[in-house]
């Protein structure tokens, strides 16, 4: 079977040496066939403005050329902090073809978290938007040499505007450039337990697993494909899945400008999108607001349609016809996917409910699965032979396996790979714990495999809930049953004491309902918890027993989450332990 990867074969020597090319080898080998295609796009009210490869290599040579003006070389940290912007992207890829690491940080992270991590990293550089730039204070940063770009302004007597920046130098010859096995970035995670760490990932981490997803066997892109950059790109699902994928393909990459559906529609309307990659909450929340529609125009409009969806699932999966595109024109029109070639969901689980419904719109609509310290993806549904209850086939040079797995071939998920990060900057400890004796990286995640090598994931093995019976009950199971309900904003589902002396742990459901939805219907307090009370009887009726929720907890204040929306588990239960004294 041909590979993604085989193109290589022609550049192996002579533009690059080793396995796998850098990053800025990869961006050279799209250059040699896409120079004049549009690579970065961004909209304006309902305009497209668009710079080509060709120009957006340029102003990678003079970024690259000012930092070398600077002294920074290779392994030098230079901090990336800013709003999804084609000059995030220009300013990663500038640090890159310098030979320094890039250490892109969340928009929204807290000033003293940015101090402390550049601190941290001993960042010679920063590139970031005004506002973070402006909440540094100055005598925290680390090097008194340091520099500031600003990302979206003009300069002043504290920083340079990325627009200011010189025509650089076009000679930077591919020689000049990293290895695969150069340090490119580092990611600091997170956090749903409130601690980040360092990873370290290569060249070859990323292009290794971006040769992988871009690999027929899992996803058919062409360079006429548009890719839509949504969720954060500091986030390494974004930053390989949108970011590096769609520079591999040469094809055009649209900006979003935020998370407000309004504008995410208009977006992909006006952009074209065909490749919308996002997680789990957003894709919950664009198919409610669908069918809320669909209920809108009456019970005969509504029955009429489900009838039709589910008329098209039997056909898509019995004779792989799809009708849904012609039957669900306007619907699919109304949410901004009429263009759209393919879904992607990563970055949690989504509900076999969800994914079901998508597919019969019309919609091709695949999940993946993966981690930061595996640069991120592991596995992927290939789109001609995806598997509903799956997060998709283990990638062809991913060598996977279920440790300790239990009588259901339960365990925990663990790999090596050319995609596994080197380890977490500046902490062996932690370090030393993520890879076992042979070589394996400890994922933390339960899940079984099939014979055809796709993975099924349970939850976390911190999560795990073992009940008085002795049976293993995984949260993220039962939470993916609230996520097509309307009612339920957040739910997190925790283990508590319910036999003291037993030690026996109970099922919690903590539940913040949606505060818009129940607004609407005039509720007051004592209807919501009754209307909850029937959401959670519902989800009861689905589980066996053991798994039962037996506590539930409203709450009036939405739980902590990630910049990529998940709850901040760690975080949330250490608060409720205090207030419960430890229930």
């Amino acid at each position: 079977m041909a590979r993604a990867w085989d193109v290589l074969e022609s550049y192996r020597g002579t533009l690059f040496e080793g396995d796998w090319p850098s990053i800025p080898h990869l961006f050279l080998i799209t250059m040699e066939k896409h120079a004049g295609s549009k690579a970065f796009t961004i909209i304006k009210g309902s305009e497209k403005v668009s710079l080509t490869y060709q120009q957006v290599h340029q102003r990678i040579l003079d970024v690259a050329t000012y930092l070398l003006s600077k002294g920074i070389g290779k392994n030098d940290r230079i901090i990336l902090n800013g709003k999804n912007s084609p000059e995030w992207a220009i300013a990663y890829l500038g640090i890159l073809f310098c030979k320094a690491t890039v250490v892109p940080l969340d928009n929204q992270m807290a000033t003293e978290r940015v101090e402390a991590l550049s601190a941290f990293s001993e960042a010679k550089g920063f590139f970031g938007d005004r506002d973070v730039i402006e909440r540094l204070a100055g005598g925290a940063w680390p090097d008194s040499q340091a520099f500031f770009i600003y990302l979206d302004a003009e300069g002043d007597e504290q920083g340079t505007g990325f627009a200011q920046i010189p025509t650089g130098d076009t000679s930077i010859e591919a020689s000049e450039l990293p290895s695969g096995e150069d340090i490119a970035a580092i990611l600091y995670t997170s956090g749903t337990t409130g601690h980040e760490k360092g990873v370290i990932l290569t060249h070859a981490n990323f292009t290794s697993d971006v040769y992988q997803a871009g690999d027929p066997e899992f996803l058919a892109i062409s360079s006429e494909d548009i890719f839509y950059a949504l969720l954060p790109l500091h986030h390494s699902y974004t930053m390989t899945a949108v970011f590096l994928e769609s520079l591999m393909h040469g094809c055009e990459l649209l900006f979003g400008q935020g998370i407000v559906v309004s504008r995410v529609l208009n977006e992909m309307r006006v952009g074209n999108v065909t490749l919308f990659l996002a997680i789990p909450l957003l894709y919950n929340k664009l198919l409610a607001g669908l069918m809320k529609k669909v209920r809108e125009k009456g019970i005969f409009t509504y029955v009429l349609i489900r009838s039709l969806m589910w008329i098209n699932g039997r056909l898509r999966k019995s004779l792989h016809i799809n009708l849904g595109r012609r039957w669900f024109h306007q619907l699919l029109d109304g949410i901004g996917m009429i263009d759209n070639k393919l879904c992607i969901c990563g970055g949690g689980p989504l509900s076999p409910s969800t994914f079901r419904q998508y597919q019969q719109l019309g919609l091709d609509f695949i999940q993946g699965y993966g981690l930061t310290e595996t640069a991120p993806i592991l596995t992927l549904n290939p789109v001609s032979r995806f598997k509903v209850t799956s997060v998709g086939k283990v990638f062809p040079l991913v060598d996977m396996r279920i440790a300790n797995a239990d009588l259901l071939g339960v365990g925990e998920v663990q790999v090596k790979g050319p995609n596994i990060c080197k380890g977490y900057y500046k902490d062996l400890a932690n370090t030393a714990q993520l890879f076992t004796e042979d070589g394996y990286l400890r994922t933390g995640d339960l899940g079984a495999l099939d014979r055809e090598g796709y993975l099924y994931l349970k939850g976390r093995v911190k999560n795990l809930i073992v009940t008085e019976g002795g049976k293993n009950v995984y949260p993220e199971e039962i939470e993916d049953l609230f996520q097509t309900h309307p009612q339920v904003e957040q739910v997190l589902v925790r283990a508590y004491i319910a036999n003291k002396s037993a030690r026996a742990e109970g099922i919690e459901a903590v539940i913040f309902p949606d505060v818009e939805h129940y607004k609407q219907l005039g509720y007051n307090a004592q209807l919501i918890s009754q209307d909850i009370d029937k959401v959670v009887s519902e989800v009861n009726k689905k589980l066996m027993p053991y798994k039962k929720v037996t506590r539930t907890t409203i709450i009036d204040k939405p739980m902590a989450m990630t910049s990529t929306k998940k709850i901040q588990r760690g975080k949330v239960s250490r608060t409720f332990e205090r207030l419960r004294g430890n229930s």
